[in-house]
């Protein structure tokens, strides 16, 4: 049932994703990347930047937690300085619950319009993680606590050990991962989604800005094989399983999603692409984070009122391809259901941006196959899964 209270999804773009420290944009930083993706939003729905009232970008590893670099790239995308803007961190799911967040502003009527999106420079950014520290006293007397300090290449081997996921089965899914990536990207299954950019990029010596032309996923191997898979080495533990070829890629890139009332965006006369529907968060042991999206996928579809069976997609984060591998088969997902045009085992992880990123991806994919029901899910470090229930309007 449509009603003018919704909150609906007016547009949902994403710029490519490049190889991290040698890709197109290695030397483009987020609020840059922000910048790009909030006025594509601008300009493609032709919505009058004075009506947004707030906007709010999902990142990981930017100094400050971003939250000047939020509100730069606002500015600089034609955002006037009388909208909000602020920044949040909720590892890997920062992109979605940035969306959440304006969503739920708008359905309580703090605000009527909101762009809300994830941006990752992990070019810049994602190596100064070194420095940070937490409280002896903490890790010491709480083994939980000390969990959230369990690299996430182990937790990975963690969940392939504990539940019995063998290298070969990993390998296979990283493989078709790349192998449906490849075929969308072939197709042009992406040029919705995919803001064209022009970058710069220096030399090794930081000189001679060159432009590039970046709009499409740079990581996608279409020769990727379970052969070739079997030749890289475990990175975390020496007789492991998880390694560079299945799990996530570090990445650049940003995603922005306008979202509003049905009832503002018909008096706008801007498309409705589709609905918000629900989302949730939960909590898992922090030694096997990468489980989340198993728990928080069945509470958002049913807060959602929904069935499993009734989501036509599952677009569920590839973080590894161990805890992708475990959310599939403990819910009983059909493999044609989950990530169509493939995950970041293929498309690239930029931390903060990949669950808005998510959102782009989905919405064209629903329309495309004329599907109506969608979700978007992800693991996070330190010991979470989040879900959101999207439903289509495009049919």
């Amino acid at each position: 049932v449509k009603s003018p209270e919704d909150v609906v999804v007016v547009s949902a773009v994403r710029t490519a994703l490049t190889k991290g420290r040698k890709g197109g944009f290695k030397d483009t930083l987020a609020d840059q990347l922000a910048s790009y993706v909030i006025k594509a939003t601008i300009d493609r729905t032709g919505i009058d930047p004075k009506l947004i009232d707030d906007v709010c970008f999902g990142n990981v590893d930017a100094p400050g937690g971003f939250a000047t670099g939020v509100r730069m790239a606002a500015l600089a995308a034609g955002v006037p300085e009388t909208a909000g803007a602020s920044a949040l961190n909720r590892q890997c799911s920062s992109g979605l619950q940035a969306c959440v967040t304006i969503a739920s502003a708008i359905q309580t009527g703090l605000i009527e319009v909101g762009i809300a999106g994830g941006v990752e420079s992990m070019s810049s950014d994602y190596y100064r993680r070194s420095d940070r520290r937490y409280s002896k006293k903490i890790t010491s007397e709480l083994k939980s606590a000390a969990d959230c300090l369990v690299p996430m290449g182990i937790t990975s081997e963690n969940v392939a050990e504990d539940y019995g996921l063998s290298r070969l089965e990993q390998d296979e899914f990283a493989v078709e991962s790349h192998k449906k990536a490849a075929v969308a990207q072939a197709n042009g299954y992406f040029k919705e989604e995919i803001v064209p950019i022009m970058a710069t990029i220096l030399d090794k010596d930081g000189e001679n800005p060159k432009d590039v032309l970046v709009d499409k996923d740079e990581g996608i191997r279409a020769n990727s094989s379970v052969e070739g898979l079997a030749k890289l080495k475990p990175v975390f533990k020496k007789d492991g399983s998880t390694h560079a070829g299945n799990a996530s890629q570090i990445s650049d890139g940003a995603a922005a999603v306008l979202l509003m009332k049905r009832k503002t965006a018909l008096a706008l006369n801007l498309p409705v692409l589709g609905k918000y529907v629900t989302a949730c968060t939960v909590g898992v042991p922090p030694h096997v984070m990468g489980i989340g999206p198993a728990y928080a996928i069945p509470v958002a579809v049913e807060r959602a009122g929904l069935k499993l069976d009734d989501i036509d997609i599952y677009e569920i984060n590839e973080a590894f391809a161990s805890q992708a591998l475990y959310t599939v088969r403990v819910l009983g997902i059909p493999k044609n259901k989950v990530n169509p045009k493939g995950g970041a085992i293929a498309i690239g992880h930029p931390l903060g941006s990949t669950g808005a990123r998510q959102v782009a991806t989905l919405f064209p994919e629903l329309k495309r196959t004329k599907s109506r029901f969608g979700v978007t899910s992800m693991c996070m470090g330190s010991g979470m899964g989040m879900a959101c229930v999207w439903e289509n309007e495009q049919l």
